[in-house]
């Protein structure tokens, strides 16, 4: 299901871009508790590695790096970027997501704008539903235009669709979108994520 959303662009000129909206369902109570668990962990500012994880710190560097240097275009300003792009590759190794798959839906859900909001109401990078904070959060839904707290519901969430879904990631994309079963949304976002892969990775 294709659905678009508003975004207020320069002197408040209206900007469209495809985003979708998660189907609120009804959750089990271990479930709900488990997934209100993982959001209310905290998180450090930034991704750390222990003495020994050199490999690791500089893989990471490496995608930072490179990443950087492919958001420019779309947040010009380096501090911001780097702070965005920091928080994404957290929150998605903690989820158990690939980043590059974050980055193509959050490029297509809001075309990576803070303060995206779409018809349906969902918020922020990752199109998330304000429903959502009821049931596993606060009940603050104006914490979905925070960034962190946007990227840890939005992977948190992914995460649960694909435990549902048996890790069928077009299913569970699906499900995300709120459009289960129809190609276009995943199709979208597996074309978007191509767009974020290191070349070792293509």
């Amino acid at each position: 299901m294709k659905r678009r959303v508003l975004l207020l662009g320069l002197g408040g000129a209206p900007l469209l871009a495809r985003a979708g909206a998660q189907l609120e369902e009804p959750l089990a109570d271990a479930i709900r508790s488990a997934l209100s668990a993982s959001i209310a962990q905290s998180a450090p500012p930034r991704p750390k590695f222990e003495p020994n994880q050199v490999d690791a710190r500089m893989a990471y560097l490496l995608w930072l790096g490179e990443m950087s240097e492919r958001l420019k275009k779309r947040k010009t300003e380096t501090q911001i970027r780097i702070e965005f792009l920091e928080t994404v590759w957290y929150e998605a190794k903690r989820a158990g997501l690939e980043p590059s798959l974050v980055l193509g839906l959050i490029q297509v859900e809001s075309g990576f704008r803070k303060y995206a909001i779409s018809i349906a109401g969902a918020r922020g990078y990752m199109q998330v539903m304000p429903f959502w904070t009821k049931a596993i959060g606060d009940g603050d839904a104006s914490r979905l235009f925070h960034m962190q707290t946007n990227l840890r519901f939005g992977c948190v969430i992914l995460r649960h669709y694909l435990d549902i879904e048996k890790g069928d990631l077009f299913l569970a994309l699906g499900r995300y979108n709120g459009s289960r079963g129809r190609a276009e949304y995943p199709n979208a976002v597996f074309a978007a994520r191509r767009q974020w892969l290191l070349p070792g990775e293509r």
